[in-house]
């Protein structure tokens, strides 16, 4: 059943302006020290400009426009109090809730959530997993952002927990290949469904691709200029280089053991061969690994599947990269509902719950 309580008529409806300052911070300084989010079970990955507080206020300030939520303001008085319940539409994987309590402390710092599950928890359809109190007009401010951001990052956690248990013992990684702006939320997602990151960005790893070796004029090349470009800066970090070939993984393979260099990793892309009665032929990625034969830590990528990364993962990689985690992922139906008897009555009737 729905609560709605009176408070005093003095409280005013948040409203959001278009213009902000944005200060560059670490994820971790956009956290009030004087919360406590007991719900943050999974931090979110590290990252030295990512301002976490900025993409939040972005978000409410594109709903609320110059005028704020004009349908709650005809519709909802000031002094509303009420309490809101999450229900899962759908089985899966939670995940933004520590993020859901940060999207509402900046709306309204009064409103009370409370979570019987937390990140990476396992939900079924129809279950009501938390709730929020308070103003009723903040929370409903609130409602649409905190729900695009749970309803995201539950489905790529989701995918990354049936992707990673049937991945080992390799690993399951994310790329590169997420929503502009949403960076560390997408690779917050992919920890909190067990999954590990990759780079966060251009940043914090050297990974020498197919232009990179295009354009240094060959493979070795390419490792010979990284070597002495982190040397001369005095850097120390991982270093990646895709091969596409077998020739190539042998050479990088002599080059490397007659001269002293700086290469972790060596991505082998694409070795997974597609064939016609929908598997696929390892036999090229197994070749490799064994020619490695753990001289470097080794990363499967291309025609990686829910269908096909369980065989891949018997290959002996170290890792396997799934660009899908985050460039197609399918969200996670979430609802945040006043009267939730009505809401499971609605969900029963059309599948939903």
């Amino acid at each position: 059943m729905s609560r709605i309580i009176f408070s005093s008529p003095s409280t005013l409806p948040l409203l959001y302006s278009t213009s902000r300052r944005v200060v560059k911070m670490s994820v971790a300084q956009t956290i009030n020290p004087g919360l406590s989010f007991r719900s943050m079970v999974v931090k979110p990955p590290s990252h030295p400009t990512y301002d976490m507080k900025g993409v939040i206020k972005l978000a409410l300030a594109e709903d609320a426009g110059d005028r704020g939520d004009v349908t709650c303001l005809a519709t909802i008085p000031f002094d509303v109090e009420v309490e809101a319940h999450f229900l899962a539409k759908e089985d899966g994987i939670v995940a933004g809730i520590s993020l859901a309590e940060m999207i509402f402390h900046e709306v309204d710092p009064s409103l009370k959530v409370e979570w019987s599950q937390k990140d990476g928890d396992y939900v079924q359809k129809g279950l009501q997993f938390g709730k929020v109190s308070g103003q009723a007009h903040n929370i409903v401010v609130a409602e649409r952002v905190v729900l695009n951001f749970m309803q995201r990052m539950s489905g790529i956690a989701t995918l990354t927990k049936t992707m990673a248990d049937a991945a080992r013992p390799a690993c399951i990684l994310e790329t590169r290949k997420t929503a502009p702006g949403l960076r560390l939320v997408d690779k917050w997602a992919v920890l909190i469904g067990g999954g590990r990151n990759h780079r966060m960005g251009l940043f914090d790893m050297v990974m020498i691709k197919d232009n990179h070796i295009s354009i240094a004029g060959g493979i070795i090349n390419a490792i010979k200029s990284v070597d002495q470009y982190l040397e001369q800066k005095n850097l120390q970090m991982e270093v990646e280089v895709e091969t596409r070939t077998l020739e190539e993984v042998d050479e990088v393979l002599r080059y490397t053991s007659q001269t002293k260099s700086s290469l972790t990793r060596i991505m082998l892309d694409n070795m997974v061969i597609p064939l016609p009665n929908g598997d696929v032929d390892v036999s090229m990625l197994k070749d490799a690994v064994e020619m490695i034969n753990g001289r470097f830590e080794t990363e499967a990528s291309g025609n990686v599947t829910l269908e096909t990364v369980h065989k891949i993962g018997h290959t002996g990689v170290t890792y396997i990269s799934s660009g899908a985690l985050t460039h197609s992922v399918k969200a996670l139906d979430i609802s945040l509902k006043i009267d939730t008897e009505l809401a499971l009555q609605v969900g029963r009737r059309t599948k939903r719950a």
